[in-house]
């Protein structure tokens, strides 16, 4: 998603930023508010914040990196220059306003530049939410191959495969608002079919498959066995 936060600088396109240092500060920031929300201001030093970690470095942290990388490796397959910049002053305010128990992510954003097709700024910016709806895929696949297959599972990774599942339909629904600096309105301006197929994946993924549901198809799945 373009940050609405901030604007790059020459320095971006400069050689003034490492875009390893940038997505691992991304991934840190994000993942620490997770956890925080998760767990709870009042219980930081419990065995509980520290499993939040964990899952939240897996869900939130992973979700976010891969966003943004899907953004930088089309871009640059279109031949653009494409770097990632970490939003520093919102994944501060971020952490603070987990304490309060509230999560607003925006760990930074693809700024590319070059000379882009409608098609092709469609398609970077559509690589985003595709890879978080993958992403949501693949979680609750694996969850449901291993409840079918009664791979014994430990409650840890059972519940970071279902967080993941609804985390990253979650975010890849919401990057595909039509509007503002979101992925979104590029790829609606781009290709209205593909924009309304994404749309209905996501919201698919995050309404339709309920916590019931999701719930009743494992129910099923371990009947088979």
């Amino acid at each position: 998603m373009r940050n609405i936060f901030s604007t790059p600088s020459e320095d971006v396109f400069a050689g003034g930023t490492n875009d390893t240092i940038e997505l691992l500060k991304a991934w840190a920031g994000s993942t620490l508010a997770f956890a925080v929300v998760q767990t709870g201001a009042s219980s930081l030093l419990s065995l509980a914040f520290a499993e939040n970690l964990i899952i939240s470095a897996v869900v939130c942290g992973l979700a976010f990196v891969l966003h943004e990388l899907a953004h930088r490796i089309v871009a640059r397959s279109y031949g653009a220059e494409a770097h990632f910049i970490a939003n520093n002053q919102w994944l501060l305010i971020s952490i603070v306003l987990a304490f309060a128990g509230m999560f607003i992510a925006a760990p930074g954003a693809v700024w590319h530049r070059g000379i882009l097709t409608l098609r092709q700024g469609g398609l970077i910016a559509l690589a985003g939410p595709v890879t978080n709806l993958a992403l949501s895929l693949f979680f609750l696949f694996t969850l449901c191959a291993a409840t079918l297959f009664g791979m014994p599972l430990p409650s840890l990774l059972v519940i970071t495969l279902f967080i993941g599942f609804k985390f990253n339909a979650w975010l890849g629904l919401f990057n595909m608002i039509p509007a503002g600096p979101f992925d979104g309105a590029k790829v609606l301006a781009w290709n209205w079919q593909v924009f309304a197929v994404t749309v209905a994946v996501g919201l698919g993924l995050a309404f339709v498959l309920s916590d019931n549901v999701v719930i009743g198809i494992l129910r099923v799945l371990r009947g088979i066995l």
